[in-house]
């Protein structure tokens, strides 16, 4: 999953502004850090946008 697309799921499920404080602040339990730490450590996006549905009940697929 590019990272673009990546943003642009989270967009959809938190509205463009929350979904960037949500990245900062939460830290996802399955990886251990929050979204845009596990970013820049390299975490494959596909890795956290599970995590991020994990946390929170979103379905994996949207639309």
């Amino acid at each position: 999953m590019r990272l673009t697309d990546f943003w642009e799921r989270m967009d959809e499920v938190f509205g463009s502004v929350y979904a960037k404080s949500w990245a900062r602040d939460f830290v996802l339990p399955t990886i251990g850090c929050t979204v845009l730490q596990a970013i820049d450590k390299g975490v494959e996006t596909k890795e956290i946008w599970r995590a991020v549905c994990a946390s929170t009940d979103v379905p994996t697929v949207l639309r």
